[in-house]
């Protein structure tokens, strides 16, 4: 309540207004910026690291060639000698369809969920010296039909839904949200902000993408609906004699979404396998920052590291700056229960443009898991790691500034062989801070979730901000559950094949990005047709498939 008073009240006491961030989520502006760089068009010494981009005169420098702000935000005027202007931010509509059940992923506050879902944004943006407020509130609306989950006993024995209740109960990521249609208004890419010499100090309510990926970004991404942070962040690579810098350092207010799982309130096996979580937000904290050095061009190397833990814990610990300490565990047993009792991840991501080859090299690695000490960092660096490794190429076609653009990206959340030796349990879960990473029921990294793998691979024909084509995925469905539960079956991996066909094109004010996939799902939900009169069929056991539709539309129109 009382960010929301304090956003209302600074909006109506400031008269200047001006606009240069393009949010997370907007659509093929930042796809189009990344291909300029390649092309040696858009700022070279900028990583792409850190999102959303900030193009102003504290942020980066775009050639009015290249992308024409004052043309994608509208002015309706000018005061203070013209050093303070009042501009619109683009209206963004965006509508999504699953036809059988949900396949959402970095959609920000749109939530998993079947049937139609329709999203609202519009916004103004402040700036007043070194003061900007943007205000862009989001509303969301969708259908959220019933569709087949996690299917009942006997369809999964009472045995398997006991462990697929271990997941339910260190993660807050609900089937469903509620029995009825969900809408939900937010601040959505609000904020607030003092900025100068290209660092930015300030509240917000913004999507934020840290690291390199493109599609699955394992420590912080767009996957779930923005939250309440202070920040202190660089809007542009800060250059020294020894290359630049660029980072952000946030504490944040996480929230759970208030729906449990299902079948929370029956019996398996004599007891109900629910546990219910806390009734306490989550006091977040996270580092990041990439060093570009000025010796080898295009090259940025960076570190991350989050810790988040109940705000109860927060206060008896009395430790408000816990993403600087205990980063090894060699002290775990000179410490109290409440230090221990907080979920922390650690990773270094990188990425490598040749501009001479119109390409770029990206990937992140990250560890859920703290060492316990350096030399357990490096002798069995396997455990707890999740990487992301892509690639992304242009091609000249014969026609003027027509490329044909390959990308892959390849991730791998569930655990290795280490696992045999040492359990490290599943990304994004944690025994403790019991919703997981998390904000409003879904995953604030990668969307692939706990256990997913994936492998993406698309091609498509571009040219300036227009582009068209089509990709091909294989997605694994918690690989970590499906060990845990099936441990002698390998017929049982709920494997999605994608397909993917996807249009964006600019028309004068108007920007449009719509998308069609289709997926067919082997063993959905991890179900096969398995007939305990005839053990005889397997391993040919037919498993439940599943085929869904997903269309995707997204438009932005500036005034």
């Amino acid at each position: 309540m009382r960010f929301k008073l304090l956003m209302f009240f600074a909006a109506i006491s400031i008269s200047g207004l001006n606009a240069q961030t393009i949010p997370l989520g907007t659509p093929v502006i930042q796809d189009y910026l990344r291909r300029q760089q390649l092309l040696g068009k858009f700022d070279s010494a900028f990583s792409f690291n850190y999102r959303p981009i900030t193009i102003s005169k504290n942020g980066l420098n775009a050639d009015s060639l290249v992308f024409n702000a004052n043309q994608y935000f509208k002015t309706i005027t000018s005061f203070a000698n013209d050093k303070g202007k009042v501009k619109l931010l683009p209206v963004e509509f965006r509508m999504a369809y699953d036809s059988n059940h949900p396949d959402s992923r970095n959609d920000g506050a749109m939530i998993r969920a079947r049937g139609l879902q329709t999203y609202l944004s519009a916004g103004i943006y402040t700036e007043l010296g070194p003061l900007t407020i943007q205000l862009k509130p989001e509303f969301i609306f969708a259908e959220n039909k019933d569709y087949q989950g996690f299917p009942f006993k006997p369809r999964h024995f009472e045995s398997t839904w006991q462990t697929r209740y271990i997941w339910y109960n260190l993660i807050d990521e609900p089937e469903r949200y509620g029995v009825n249609s969900y809408s939900r208004f937010t601040w959505g890419q609000s904020s607030i902000r003092l900025n100068k010499w290209g660092l930015s100090l300030g509240l917000s309510t913004e999507n934020i993408w840290w690291g390199p990926s493109i599609r699955n970004s394992i420590m912080m991404s767009n996957n779930a609906q923005g939250f309440p942070h202070l920040t202190f962040n660089t809007q542009k690579p800060i250059k020294t004699a020894v290359g630049s810098f660029e980072g952000q350092f946030i504490t944040a207010r996480l929230e759970s979404s208030g729906f449990n799982p299902p079948a929370s309130d029956v019996i398996f096996r004599g007891r109900v396998s629910f546990a219910p979580k806390p009734d306490d937000w989550r006091y977040y904290q996270g580092l990041s920052f990439s060093y570009s050095p000025k010796w080898i061009s295009g090259l940025s190397l960076g570190f991350t590291r989050w810790v988040q833990q109940y705000y109860k814990n927060t206060q008896a610990t009395n430790d408000y700056f816990p993403a600087f300490s205990n980063l090894f565990r060699k002290n775990d047993n000179n410490v109290t229960r409440t230090e221990i009792d907080r979920d922390q991840a650690a990773g270094i991501f990188g990425r490598w443009v040749w501009y001479d080859s119109q390409a770029e090299f990206y990937f992140e690695f990250a560890k859920n898991d703290a060492s316990l000490n350096l030399r357990d960092l490096l002798v069995d660096t396997d455990h707890s790691r999740a990487l992301t490794v892509g690639i992304n190429k242009l091609f000249p076609t014969t026609k003027k500034h027509e490329f044909w653009q390959f990308n892959f990206e390849w991730t791998q959340m569930s655990q290795t062989e280490s696992r045999l030796l040492r359990n490290a349990s599943s990304w994004y879960i944690h025994s403790r801070v019991v919703h997981g990473y998390t904000n409003n029921g879904e995953v604030l990294g990668s969307a692939l979730g706990p256990g997913g793998n994936a492998q993406y691979l698309e091609v498509a024909k571009v040219k300036d901000f227009n582009r068209i084509g089509g990709a091909i995925e294989r997605y694994v469905h918690n690989n970590d559950f499906n060990n845990a539960a099936f441990p002698d079956d390998f017929t049982r991996y709920w494997v999605d094949y994608n397909l993917y066909g996807f249009y964006e094109q600019r028309f004068n004010s108007m920007i449009l990005s719509a998308s069609l996939f289709y997926t067919y799902s082997f063993n959905y939900q991890w179900e096969v047709l398995f007939d305990p009169d005839d053990p005889s069929a397997f391993p040919d056991t037919p498993g439940v498939d599943r085929n869904n539709w997903n269309f995707d539309l997204k438009i932005a129109y500036s005034f």
